[in-house]
């Protein structure tokens, strides 16, 4: 059974970092490239905010015995099978978890231009991810 307050903090958590990606992202990558600490805000909460989703996706596929994922990758077409989230959702946040590991591992940097993108359109792909998770807990 799926510890709802859990997912409730969870949750709550994300919305924090996406809060905090709004607050600090520029309205162009060559601003945010010529900003380095705002740069480095985004990236630090962009990648955390990545955790937490993979961080719930792995509480939601244990609490229900679903097949557990390898990846964290795998773990968003985990819930995409057992219709928690979409497809475009599911592909959206394995794609995120490359910008993670990126920020994460500190590889050579992060393209500005890819950094914008995640905190301008990435952000609808989080809250998505967020409703689905939502709706899905209150079931």
């Amino acid at each position: 059974m799926v510890d709802r307050t859990l997912i409730a903090s969870k949750l709550a958590d994300l919305a924090d970092r996406i809060a905090r990606v709004r607050q600090h992202r520029t309205s162009t990558s060559s601003e945010l490239a010529s900003h380095r600490d705002a740069a480095d805000l985004v990236a630090f909460n962009l990648m955390l905010a990545v955790q937490i989703c993979a961080g719930i996706a792995s509480h939601l596929i244990s609490d229900e015995g679903w097949p557990a994922a390898k990846t964290l990758g795998e773990a968003f077409t985990r819930l995409e099978e057992q219709q928690v989230i979409s497809a475009p959702v599911a592909v959206a946040l394995r794609n995120a978890v490359g910008l993670r590991n990126l920020v994460a591992h500190g590889y050579a940097g992060v393209d500005p231009a890819l950094l914008h993108a995640a905190a301008t359109r990435g952000i609808d792909d989080l809250n998505a991810f967020a409703q689905a998770i939502a709706a899905w807990s209150l079931r």
